[in-house]
């Protein structure tokens, strides 16, 4: 299982949905989809954007979980 931590790096940091999405160009509903960890898929460009905004590594944005 894959666990994103979207939700925890914009909690640190007091930020909304509407925050992140206007500053990166990431469309809303795929951060609420990362937020809630309903996303089924990410492309590479909104990771990319994500680790550049919260200035981060892939591993502190997602968790390989063993199952």
């Amino acid at each position: 299982m894959i666990k994103c931590h979207l939700s925890r790096l914009m909690g640190d940091r007091k930020l909304k949905i509407s925050d992140v999405a206007e500053s990166t160009g990431i469309n809303r509903g795929t951060i609420t989809r990362l937020y809630k960890e309903t996303a089924t898929r990410v492309d590479l460009e909104v990771i990319n954007k994500l680790c550049a905004f919260f200035d981060c590594r892939i591993e502190e944005l997602f968790e390989f979980i063993k199952e």
